[in-house]
């Protein structure tokens, strides 16, 4: 037997994506997966369906939105998986909305973090931040 692709039914697909029939379809229907294979009964998947399976119930998991996952799964070079640990940074549209971090300093310094843009965890954060004000109290100092 020749290299043969390995194929999957839907309730094979679901099993091993630990996804249900819904949702596959629906991830179909937005475009985020490809189509099955075939037609009717006859219908059948592949890996890159899986691939493209799992990694959007990376992503999902990671707590992106859908309109999100699709940005990076068209950006990526067709293979679904990114070694990436963070997404990279989604154009801004107009009317786009971001959450930032607002750190007041001193009077006149503020400190201001994207926490999902810039990777970091909250701990992450909190270390800059006291790291950022230890740095301007000791240039304070220095100064007079």
């Amino acid at each position: 037997m020749k290299n043969q692709e390995k194929i999957f039914s839907i309730d094979e697909l679901c099993a091993l994506t630990e996804m249900n029939k819904r949702r596959v379809r629906f991830y179909i229907q937005k475009g985020l997966v490809d189509r099955p294979e075939g037609t009717g009964k006859g219908a059948y998947y592949t890996h890159r369906h899986l691939e493209q399976l799992l990694a959007i119930k990376k992503w999902k998991h990671a707590g992106l939105s859908l309109e999100r996952i699709q940005d990076i799964l068209s950006s990526e070079s067709g293979n679904g998986e990114s070694n990436r640990p963070v997404p990279p940074p989604r154009q801004r549209k107009p009317g786009s909305i971001e959450v930032w971090s607002h750190i007041y300093i001193d009077d006149g310094v503020e400190l201001h973090i994207e926490p999902k843009r810039s990777g970091l965890t909250p701990e992450q954060v909190r270390a800059v931040c006291r790291a950022v004000a230890k740095q301007y109290r000791k240039i304070r100092t220095e100064e007079n």
